[in-house]
């Protein structure tokens, strides 16, 4: 672990390499899991604000899964998430040549969406948590869904944290970037 600011790090987000292959899984983390991706509160009223401009995209299923469910769901363990079709696939998802994806994140890429998808699907499979001082915890989500991305990344040579750049920067800001480049260095230069 290593601490930066107010947030403590696995050193596995330097450590691990990691590149998406979504040709390989298909966007199946989009479908697979236990309840949906974690929302913070002030998303669902972005995602409400926002529905009339990525509700397009969305599977007929997804629409009418939000008009029942909410914008967001209470999961099992009393956190906010994305309302589920038939307790399985985002209800935010859409299929594409037979990939899982985003219709926030299609919107948003198209200029037609004010927001991008969920920071947690963005950031995944960073998983963050708040601690009860106010500190965060980043942490490295290990799912087998996830193979194709971990030989993608061993291949490439990239850092799970440098395949995450985008997110990791929109959640956290350009200067906690630049100190994750830094551990990331002195964990090179010190031999890890």
């Amino acid at each position: 672990m290593i601490e930066i600011d107010d947030k403590i790090i696995s050193t596995e987000i330097l450590t691990t390499r990691f590149s998406c292959d979504i040709s390989r899984c298909k966007g199946i983390c989009c479908v697979e899991g236990n309840s949906g991706a974690p929302l913070e509160a002030e998303e669902a009223d972005e995602l409400e604000a926002a529905y009339d401009t990525f509700r397009p995209y969305m599977k007929p299923e997804g629409i009418e899964a939000v008009e029942r469910q909410g914008f967001m769901v209470v999961d099992v363990d009393g956190d906010y998430t994305t309302p589920l079709i038939n307790d399985a696939e985002c209800a935010y998802s859409y299929t594409e040549n037979g990939i899982t994806l985003c219709a926030i994140e299609k919107a948003y890429r198209e200029g037609k969406c004010p927001v991008n998808k969920p920071v947690s699907c963005h950031l995944y499979p960073i998983r963050v948590i708040r601690f009860s001082n106010g500190t965060f915890g980043l942490n490295y989500h290990r799912w087998s869904i996830c193979s194709p991305a971990l030989h993608c990344g061993e291949k490439k040579g990239i850092p799970l944290y440098r395949s995450l750049k985008e997110p990791i920067i929109r959640r956290f800001g350009e200067e906690f970037y630049k100190a994750l480049e830094a551990a990331d260095k002195f964990l090179q230069d010190n031999g890890r």
